[in-house]
């Protein structure tokens, strides 16, 4: 377990007094460290800190090694639930040719039928940077090319030399 995550059981609890909660919901109080501690030796279970910040800290009297099994289960459910978005990039030029358009469309369409997310990029070199706008026209031409199968996420935005574009398959 790393560091953060570490929670303090039993002995390793340093406060005086600590608010105490059983397992069951049983409300002990504001109650020694000691008290609390021999409460939860008697049912056969962990002083676990829940609350260290508080005033007095809380404890809850737990089986921990039952709450961290059930801990770990939850974030891998919560991991096997989670969607990874996959982002797929295409750069163009202000001079690219028609051909070569046509053919990073092609590419940029089967990463849409695969449900990918697609940035197209617009490099600027020298002196296109003194009209970032036709980065944005070309954008809207790809665009054009691309609309029966995506939906816009990002307009085309100038950032530095390039000129972006998200666009996201087309749901259902």
């Amino acid at each position: 377990m790393s560091k953060e995550n570490e929670v303090l059981l039993n002995e390793d609890i340093r406060a005086r007094e600590v608010r105490c909660v059983g397992d069951d919901g049983t409300v002990y109080g504001v109650v020694s460290r000691d008290e609390a501690l021999s409460i939860a030796v008697k049912q056969g279970l962990d002083l676990v800190l829940v609350a260290p910040d508080a005033k007095p800290p809380v404890c809850k009297i737990m089986d921990y090694g039952k709450f961290r099994y059930q801990q770990e289960k939850k974030q891998k459910e919560a991991k096997k639930k989670q969607k990874v978005i996959d982002i797929k990039e295409i750069k163009l030029s202000i001079k690219i040719a028609q051909n070569d358009i046509n053919y990073k469309v092609k590419h940029a369409v089967e990463f849409l039928k695969d449900g990918k997310h697609v940035k197209f990029r617009v490099f600027l070199k020298g002196r296109e940077m003194a009209a970032p706008e036709a980065g944005a026209v070309m954008l809207e031409k790809v665009w054009e090319m691309v609309k029966d199968f995506a939906d816009r996420d990002k307009e085309p935005l100038i950032e530095g030399r390039y000129v972006n574009m998200l666009v996201t398959p087309k749901k259902g």
